[in-house]
C-alpha cells in the first residue's frame, strides 16, 4: 500500500479519485509530492518520543573560559591565548580549538551561569552527579552530614523500572577517583543496588571490558546456557527459604547477567567491531571516543541513562592520572595536544550519529564537569578550581537547541544572569524524557530542581 497523506491506494496503476484530487491540491500550493513527502517525514521526527540520556561527565573539571565562555575583551592574566569564532548560530561564539562544535551550534544549547557550592572535586562530583551534597566525601575525607543521594541514572532506572534483557543505566569507565578515594554519589544510594549502574569500560589495547560479566576461568556462555536447568532446579528450592529483599535483588541481578551472558544479541551491543572503522575513527580511536560510540550503541539497544566518564581520576596523565581536566600547570599546552581536540571530534561525532539514525531527537546530550577553572590564570599556566561560574552543553532530546542560556560577568567570575544549579540541569533532562515532579514524587523521590523553562 501507499500512503499519501491520510489516504491510500492500491497496488493497481489507478490512484484513487481522492488522491487524484488531493495531489491536485498540492500543486496550487506551489507544494510537490516530494515536498509533501519530506513534511510528512519532518513530522514523523518531531513526534518521535525523548526517552534516553548521555551523560559526559567531564570529570576534573573543564576551564570554561578556554571552551564556551571567552572573554576576548578582559585582561590577559584572565583571557588567555584562545580567541572566540563563529558558530552555525549568528551572534554566538565558542573557543577557536572546537571549530567541529562551532558548526554544530545549532544542534545545542550552552549554559553559562552554572555554579554550585563547592570547590572540592569529592563534594563537587557529588553535587553534579545527585544534585545534593548529602553525604558527600571531601579530599581530605570529610563527609559531610546526610545520606548519599541517588545518581541521574539511577533515578532513571527507578522510574522505568528494572529490565532483565538489559540495563537500564550504564557507566563507562572506572569509578570516579579524585585522590585514591572514590567520590560519593555515582549509584542507587536509597534506591538500593538494584539501581546502581551496570559498570563498562574501554581499554585503547583491549577494547570493552565488562568487570561485572567476566566469567569463571573455564565456564563459556554455552556452559552456562546447558546448565540452566540444573540452576533453575536449585533456584526453586532456595527461594523456598529466601525471603529477604537483598536476596531477591542478588537474584534479579543474576537473571540480567545470565540474559546478557547467553544472549547473542545482548552481548552485541558491546562490540565495537560491529561498527564501520570509518565511524570508529570519526568517533576517535581513543578512550572517549570509543566510550561515546558505545554509549550510542547502548541507548540504540534499550539502556535509558548512559553515563560517559573521561576519565576515572580528576588528574591529566601528566600528573599521574589518566587525562582529567584537573590541569593546575600547564593547562594550555595540555589543552591543545589532547582535551580541546578530543571533545571537540567526539561529541561532534556523537551528535552527528544521533542525528543520522534519527536517534537525536529522542535522546538528550548533556556534557559538563563538576565545576570551572579559575578566570584568572595561576603562576604554574594553570588554571585552578573554580565553582562560583562554569558552562555545561546540552542538545537533542527535543530541547530547544541554537540558545545560550544565562551570561557570566566580564570575566567569567560569576553569574550574572540567571544562574543554573547542577539540579537545575538534571531536571532539565529529566524532564525532558517525561521524569518531572509527578513521576518522582510517585517514587518517592524528591525533586531537587527547578527546569529550565527556555529549553523546553
Amino acid at each position: 500500500m501507499l500512503s499519501v497523506g491520510s489516504i491510500k491506494t492500491g497496488n493497481s496503476n489507478q490512484p484513487s479519485r481522492r488522491a487524484v484530487l488531493r495531489a491536485g491540491a498540492l500543486g496550487t500550493l506551489g507544494l510537490t509530492l516530494a515536498d509533501l513527502l519530506k513534511i510528512e517525514a519532518q513530522a514523523q521526527s518531531a513526534a518521535k518520543k525523548p526517552k534516553s540520556i548521555i551523560l559526559l561527565w567531564l570529570w576534573g573539571g573543564p576551564s570554561h573560559l578556554d571552551t564556551f565562555d571567552l572573554k576576548p575583551k578582559a585582561p590577559l592574566e584572565f583571557r588567555g591565548p584562545y580567541s572566540p569564532i563563529e558558530t552555525a548560530v549568528p551572534g554566538t561564539q565558542i573557543c577557536e580549538m572546537l571549530p567541529a562544535l562551532a558548526q554544530r551550534a545549532d544542534r545545542y544549547s550552552i549554559i553559562r551561569s552554572m555554579h554550585c557550592d563547592s570547590n572540592d572535586h569529592g563534594i563537587a562530583g557529588t553535587i553534579g552527579l545527585t544534585g545534593s551534597d548529602s553525604g558527600a566525601k571531601s579530599l581530605g575525607g570529610k563527609i559531610l552530614n546526610g545520606d548519599v543521594q541517588a545518581t541521574h541514572g539511577s533515578v532513571v532506572s527507578k522510574i522505568l523500572g528494572f529490565d532483565p534483557t538489559m540495563p537500564r543505566f550504564v557507566t563507562t569507565g572506572k569509578f570516579l577517583d579524585p585522590g585514591k578515594k572514590r567520590i560519593h554519589g555515582e549509584g542507587g544510594g536509597p534506591l538500593g543496588a538494584m539501581h546502581d549502574p551496570f559498570r563498562i569500560d574501554y581499554n585503547i589495547d583491549t577494547g570493552v571490558e565488562l568487570p561485572q560479566l567476566q566469567l569463571i576461568e573455564g565456564v563459556t556462555a554455552d556452559g552456562l546456557t546447558k546448565r540452566k536447568a540444573l540452576l533453575d532446579s536449585l533456584d526453586r528450592l532456595a527461594k523456598k527459604v529466601e525471603t529477604s529483599p537483598a536476596i531477591e535483588r542478588l537474584d534479579s541481578f543474576y537473571q540480567q547477567a545470565f540474559a546478557m551472558l547467553t544472549s547473542s544479541n545482548a552481548r552485541k551491543v558491546f562490540d565495537l567491531d560491529q561498527e564501520p572503522e570509518k565511524l570508529r575513527r570519526k568517533y576517535g580511536k581513543f578512550r572517549f571516543g570509543q566510550s561515546c560510540l558505545l554509549a550510542r550503541r547502548l541507548i540504540e539497544s534499550g539502556v535509558r541513562f548512559a553515563q560517559v566518564n573521561w576519565s576515572s581520576h580528576v588528574e591529566p596523565i601528566e600528573d599521574t592520572g589518566d587525562g582529567g581536566w584537573d590541569m593546575h600547570d600547564r593547562h594550555f599546552q595540555q589543552f591543545q595536544d589532547r582535551h580541546a581536540w578530543m571533545l571537540d571530534q567526539s561529541v561532534s561525532a556523537l551528535l552527528d550519529d544521533l542525528q543520522d539514525r534519527e536517534l537525536l531527537q529522542e535522546t538528550v546530550v548533556v556534557a559538563v564537569g563538576e565545576f570551572g577553572r579559575t578566570p584568572k590564570i595561576n603562576g604554574k599556566s594553570g588554571r585552578d578550581h573554580w565553582h562560583h561560574c562554569y558552562s555545561a552543553l546540552i542538545a537533542g532530546g527535543g530541547i530547544n537547541a541554537g540558545q545560550v542560556i544565562g551570561s557570566s560577568d566580564p570575566r567569567a567570575e560569576y553569574p550574572i544572569q540567571q544562574p543554573v544549579t547542577p539540579s537545575d540541569l538534571f531536571a532539565t533532562a529529566l524532564q525532558a524524557i517525561g521524569i518531572g515532579t509527578t513521576e518522582l514524587t510517585t517514587a518517592g523521590l524528591l525533586p531537587l530542581g527547578k527546569p529550565i523553562e527556555e529549553l523546553l
